[in-house]
């Protein structure tokens, strides 16, 4: 499965992504990367909610 990450695939990740981008590139990866997931939950939510007021309009 793709979603069931143990210890041992997340160390070899984690190594894999240290070899290719360097310790000082992390962070910032990994905040650029939080923040893109943190915008895409947000518009999903606001489309969401748009989404409801337009059937609760329709069936009024």
């Amino acid at each position: 499965m793709f979603g069931s990450f143990g210890l041992g695939e997340f160390l070899l990740l984690l190594g894999i992504l240290l070899l290719i981008f360097g310790p000082a590139k992390l962070p910032e990866i990994g905040r650029n990367l939080g923040r893109a997931i943190g915008e895409f939950r947000k518009e999903s939510r606001k489309e969401k909610e748009e989404e409801n007021r337009v059937k609760e309009n329709k069936n009024k």
